[in-house]
């Protein structure tokens, strides 16, 4: 029996199954906001309304609009999104938080017959949301983050922002340790201080469907490049102005984005406005290569290549 077939009964609709949580994941510049307002339009001639929930960590916030290719009012073309413009960029992003929030809207979007569509910014939200998952032991990304910090800061002014958010922490490490500060920072970011624990994959939420959405390397590099490029001339800059008159460095997750880091340093001086895109071109492909490597260890994505088929047809192929 089809979970989406055309006008027979829905498997979720018998109570044998609930109904299927689409995920699609993949690198940045995919294409997969846009798939997400497609099959959730699709969905809807057929008769089963869908909606979109956004993983992103980064979308959450209001104004941070241009540098994270939020899709506009215009792009979700009537389609719910849900997850969008929730914080504000003084408020710190919690991956625990996140997890309870998206859980619960897929929750809610199920009891009213709804088929949630989840449109994953990193494996670490992604899995977090459908997996048996506390959280994780180390993640590359954030661990990353910490280190281009260390870089920047030294290891003494990186042990400062320990003490800050952990006393009891940084007072078990030397202040010029760089390595077990930006350990600290890490686990600090990622548990909240509790041990994590990695699962294997396996499935906390039940209907869960993975699609992967993946390009060849040059045209990836090459939609990147183009991307950055209009986002200057759409107005990063401005739009980070006005963000740092609304505290954005106050921010201690929100002024780590890409793309915002980078703006910021050439606001301060420390980059040219030159040097400023070319990095963030750079970060942004240096980001969605860490993406595929995390995304590529899951054996239970279906892996769609958007040149070379039609992935809304391909996605409701295989939930027929």
């Amino acid at each position: 029996m089809p979970l989406l077939g055309g006008e027979g009964k829905g498997l979720w609709q018998t109570g044998a199954v609930p109904v299927p949580l689409i995920v699609l994941v993949g690198p940045t510049a995919a294409g997969k906001s846009g798939l997400a307002v497609d099959l959730a339009l699709a969905l809807a001639e057929r008769g089963r309304p869908a909606e979109v929930i956004n993983a992103d960590s980064m979308l959450v916030y209001r104004g941070m609009d241009i540098g994270t290719a939020k899709p506009t009012v215009e792009e979700r073309r009537g389609v719910p999104h849900h997850l969008v413009d929730i914080a504000e960029v003084t408020e710190r992003a919690s991956v625990a938080d996140f997890q309870a929030r998206a859980r619960g809207t897929i929750a809610e979007l199920r009891e009213r017959g709804v088929v949630p569509i989840l449109v994953g910014g990193s494996a670490l939200y992604t899995r977090a949301i459908t997996d048996h998952f506390e959280f994780p032991q180390s993640d590359p990304e954030v661990r990353a983050r910490w280190e281009a910090e260390l870089e920047r800061l030294g290891a003494h002014a990186l042990h400062r922002v320990l003490a800050e958010r952990a006393p009891e922490s940084a007072a078990a490490i030397e202040p010029g340790n760089g390595r077990r500060t930006v350990r600290a920072l890490e686990v600090l970011e990622l548990t909240g201080g509790h041990a994590p624990v990695i699962p294997e994959w396996t499935y906390e939420l039940e209907g869960v469907h993975q699609f992967g959405l993946t390009l060849e390397r040059a045209e990836l590099d090459r939609r990147i490049d183009l991307r950055v490029e209009q986002m200057w001339q759409q107005g990063l800059v401005d739009e980070v102005r006005q963000l740092l008159d609304r505290g954005l460095r106050d921010g201690v997750t929100a002024i780590r984005a890409i793309g915002y880091r980078q703006v910021v340093a050439f606001l301060d001086g420390e980059l040219t406005e030159d040097e400023a895109k070319a990095e963030v071109q750079r970060a942004t492909r240096r980001f969605f290569r860490r993406q595929l490597s995390w995304y590529r260890r899951d054996p239970r994505i279906v892996w769609l290549n958007a040149q070379r088929t039609s992935p809304v047809a391909e996605i409701l192929a295989r939930l027929d």
